[in-house]
Order: structure tokens, then sequence, then C-alpha cells
């Protein structure tokens, strides 16, 4: 279990200039991932050292915006006027996660510019419509990940997250090791500020880049 990538909204009309702002601060060019076509959402990502990466993603004028999870949390955080909506934790085995949380994971994929399809599973979405500072869980199904489209030159080395720090602890369950193992957390509790990603820290040529 690691931290797989992080997930910034931004609206359909913004997401060029988001794209744009975030690859100039980590000196990174995002590709066209191209569209979620079951959960009506399309993105751009990042890669970023360590096999991690960061996606940009809007929503779609599309009925399965409003009609699946994922939909449904990327056109939320959209309409409050976007930024970081959630870190993504990978494993290699998605059924102890369906154990642990007792539902079963859904398949994901999306088609991208050059016609390739990646897959993969997801658990949790859910959880982050209800609780913005939660993690939700993916095991890839396709060999191909997004952290080798384009050339990295930054790597995560921070999140701060906005939230009950024992809470977070408690739903990673036994996981809990090898996600803090792997990644820095900072967590803060705040009565006047929404809970979830704040803010998160890169490293850039030795520079500490933070993006809220």
């Amino acid at each position: 279990m690691r931290l797989d990538h992080v997930s910034y909204v931004a609206s359909h009309d913004q997401i060029s200039d988001v794209v744009n702002r975030i690859g100039s601060q980590i000196g990174t060019a995002f590709v066209d991932g191209g569209m979620h076509p079951k959960f009506g959402t399309r993105n751009f990502t990042a890669p970023l050292l360590n096999g991690q990466y960061i996606e940009v993603v809007c929503p779609m004028d599309h009925p399965a915006t409003d009609s699946t999870p994922f939909g449904r949390a990327v056109k939320k955080k959209a309409e409050e006027g976007g930024g970081w909506m959630t870190w993504v934790l990978a494993t290699d085995n998605i059924s102890k996660v369906e154990e642990s949380l007792g539902r079963k994971a859904v398949d994901g994929q999306r088609k991208k510019p050059n016609g390739s399809i990646l897959q993969w599973k997801q658990l949790g979405v859910l959880d982050i419509l209800e609780d913005s500072q939660q993690p939700f869980y993916i095991e890839w199904v396709s060999k191909e990940h997004p952290s080798s489209d384009g050339i990295a030159h930054a790597n995560l080395s921070e999140l701060f997250i906005v939230g009950e720090k024992d809470a977070i602890l408690k739903s990673l369950n036994e996981f809990k090791e090898a996600v803090l193992k792997n990644t820095k957390f900072n967590f803060v509790k705040s009565e006047f500020e929404s809970s979830g990603i704040k803010e998160i820290s890169f490293d850039f040529k030795g520079n500490k880049v933070v993006i809220d």
C-alpha cells in the first residue's frame, strides 16, 4: 500500500489555466489523460518521481457526472471553487480493502488520446463525498501507469491535511504503517477550515514548492 496520486479539481473552463499553473510550479508538463466515460469527467496528469503523479480533473456536461460517486465528488468540488480533492492509495490486492470496508470495488477506465485504455479497480469514493479528509483506494489492472506519461522532475514531499488524525489512521486499519512509512503527513485540527487536503509540498530541484 502506497500513495499513488493526488487529485486536484478545476472547472471545465479553468482546467487549462490550472494545468499550466501547477505544471510551471513543479517544472513538469502535464499530458492529456483523456476521458472517464463512466464517471463523466476528464483529466490531465503530470508524473512525479517515485512512481506517483498529479491528476487535475474536471466535471463534464454528461449524465454520468451526476450518477456516479466520482463524478459527483468532482462536480461538488468544482462548484465549491476547486482545489485539492483527495489522495489515492494504491494496492496490489484490493480484495483486502474490500474485506476491511465491507464493500466491493468498482471498475474504472479512461481512454487516452492515443486510443489506449487504462483500467483499474477503485473503492472508497463514496467515503470522500461524506468525509473529504479520507483517501480512496485503487488497484491498477493495466500495466501502464500514469507516472510513465512524460518526464518527472519533482517529488511529493508532504501532505498537509485538515482533519482528525486518529480518525484517518483508524480508517486505514492494517494499512496504516505501510502508508505512513512512505509518505509524510501533517495533520491539523481546525474549527475554521473545511476538512481535507489544505496544501501539498513538492521538492523541485532542491526547492520547496507549496501548492494549495
